[in-house]
């Protein structure tokens, strides 16, 4: 009988860690950054066997808190921006995973569900992600006291289009697009930029979410201000990038790029360029190898 119990609650023990790690990021309190109106179009979500949750359609944008369990009120944060060409959000893989993992080095995370830019739902596409993100960091830096986070020390971290949103808030940021009354500072602190797209240029830049931001046929203003290599100055926050060299998909020149100009600018930078993994480090590098190497940049730069 005793073998019988001890089975029974072994079986019931691991079947309440493997629900508990599939279901986390579902389970987690979602917060709106405006008044939720109606959606004229249900938001989509779809799950793929690689990439786990998928998301688009999205009318009501949000942010997912995830705040480490201890007793430190000065802890650092990073809002997440996942990467899908400016048409899909890689939720699961590129953010709920990365902000538990956050989360265990003691760091907050906030996973950022952003408007694409779909005309069947925002009026000024081009610019809906942008404002979503000025608006995430906004929200966090009002509700730091709350979650225990130094206001000094919230950073914006983004994959591949994504990357694309987060470093455009950091060039971008004075270019206000959210009510601010407050006066709330929208720069971030730090970036952490992964096989990020960075240029909109013919050269260089993912076309693919360039098409899909700000059209077809956009006009040479609109290229040059999404180019965000052509903004980097003083100010632009302190920055890793990781990149892979047989990207496929997104030049690793984005990189190589905005590295150089934040250097010329003598911003602090660092940048790491594996030989294989192409788009998105599907089993190289692993996980472990690039998110450890941001970490430990964090420490360096005395983040955490």
């Amino acid at each position: 009988m005793r073998h019988i119990l001890f089975i029974i609650g072994l079986l019931f023990l691991l079947y309440s860690n493997v629900y508990g790690q599939a279901f986390s990021g579902e389970q987690r309190e979602e917060i709106f950054l405006y008044p939720k109106i109606k959606e004229k179009i249900s938001e989509a979500h779809r799950t793929d066997s690689l990439f786990g949750l998928l998301v688009s359609k999205v009318t009501n944008p949000s942010i997912t808190p995830f705040i480490p369990d201890n007793q430190d009120k000065n802890k650092s944060a990073v809002i997440i921006c996942p990467g899908g060409g400016y048409h899909t959000m890689l939720m699961e893989r590129e953010g709920y995973k990365v902000a538990e993992e956050f989360n265990k080095h003691g760091i907050a995370a906030f996973v950022l569900k952003y408007r694409l830019p779909d005309d069947e739902i925002v009026s000024n596409k081009s610019f809906a992600p942008l404002s979503d993100a000025q608006r995430a960091i906004q929200m966090v830096r009002e509700k730091a006291e709350k979650w225990g986070i130094d206001p000094e020390k919230i950073g914006i971290m983004g994959f591949s289009a994504g990357g694309h949103l987060a470093v455009s808030l950091g060039v971008h940021y004075d270019s206000v697009l959210v009510a601010n009354d407050k006066s709330i500072n929208l720069r971030p602190d730090f970036m952490i930029l992964i096989n990020p797209v960075v240029s909109f240029t013919d050269s260089i830049g993912h076309i693919g979410s360039r098409d899909n931001l700000i059209g077809k046929n956009p006009d040479t203003k609109q290229i040059q201000f999404f180019s965000n290599e052509l903004h980097v100055n003083k100010n632009t926050p302190k920055t890793i990038l990781i990149h892979t060299d047989d990207d496929q998909v997104v030049p690793v020149k984005n990189s190589l790029y905005f590295y150089q100009q934040l250097n010329k600018c003598n911003v602090p930078a660092e940048l790491h360029i594996y030989s294989r993994g192409d788009h998105g480090f599907i089993q190289i590098p692993e996980f472990e190898e690039w998110f450890n190497r941001c970490i430990r940049w964090m420490k360096i730069e005395k983040i955490i």
